[in-house]
């Protein structure tokens, strides 16, 4: 790129990393109860609440705008949810970063987590992501991001998975879902590879053996919620493998009904409203 789009990127990534205001997400839960559920190697799906997150919501009609990839202790700095670096993700303005779970305590999330992977193709999957640690995010790619924040028609609903992957293509760069894919793709681990049915010949080709075969799809045309709907990942909600009862939450009309029950709590309720 040259001094004046990079300069014009980074601009335009400070602009876009703004919180948006009003946001508030429909449930949290503690940091945590996160490590309880997490597992190296798993995807963490994130409902963002910046200027972006709105755009690539848009764009792939999904609720999840982000995704980081839990590498556990592999950096060997603990587990502490709000302070030790456990997830990996590609930041607007950092790059290539590791930030704790605690980031996204506030957020609306998602785990998926990759079935029957074997531990060593988990390993080397984590590896991959931390070993490009420092990479400078794709900002050729926030630029075409960024222009749809215009009033222009809206987009096609076909065309908007071909707009995401008009980056550099650079390999020393990389935006959140770009990174995580190629990490699988490394173990060739499916996240939604394109099926193609094999005709006669082909099959032939083959000794009759296969009836269908997977073609990898290439990692800049991959966005978070493809992770969400991959047949190949389990999903969890944070809740789900906690001890959850529901009949210990408070709920305000049982706590106003039981204060009236409090002996001298309707006379006072009387006197304030007269």
């Amino acid at each position: 790129m040259t001094p004046i789009r990079r300069k014009a990127g980074r601009w335009l990534a400070n602009f876009l990393s703004q919180p948006l205001l009003h946001y508030k997400p429909y449930s949290t839960i503690n940091s945590d109860h996160f490590l309880a559920l997490l597992q190296p190697g798993d995807v963490l799906l994130v409902e963002g609440n910046t200027r972006v997150s709105s755009t690539i919501k848009y764009l792939t009609q999904s609720t999840w705008s982000h995704a980081a990839l839990y590498i556990g202790d592999i950096l060997g700095q603990g587990l502490d949810a709000e302070t030790a670096p456990t997830l990996i993700e590609a930041d607007l303005s950092h790059g290539v970063i590791a930030v704790p779970l605690g980031k996204y305590a506030q957020h609306n999330t998602r785990i998926c987590r990759p079935l029957k992977i074997s531990p060593d193709d988990c390993e080397s999957v984590v590896r991959y992501a931390a070993d490009r640690l420092g990479l400078a995010y794709d900002l050729k790619n926030l630029i075409d991001l960024g222009r749809y924040l215009l009033p222009i028609p809206p987009v096609p609903a076909f065309m908007r998975r071909r707009m995401l992957s008009l980056g550099s293509g650079d390999p020393t760069r990389a935006i959140c879902t770009t990174l995580i894919a190629q990490a699988f793709q490394s173990v060739h681990f499916p996240i939604l590879p394109r099926v193609e049915i094999l005709a006669d010949a082909e099959r032939q080709l083959y000794g009759y053996t296969l009836d269908e075969i997977h073609h990898i799809r290439h990692h800049s045309l991959y966005v978070p919620r493809d992770f969400d709907l991959s047949p190949y990942f389990r999903i969890f909600k944070p809740l789900q493998k906690l001890d959850f009862d529901y009949t210990a939450m408070k709920w305000k009309d049982q706590l106003e009904a039981e204060l009236i029950l409090v002996p001298g709590n309707v006379e006072r309720q009387r006197q304030r409203s007269a």
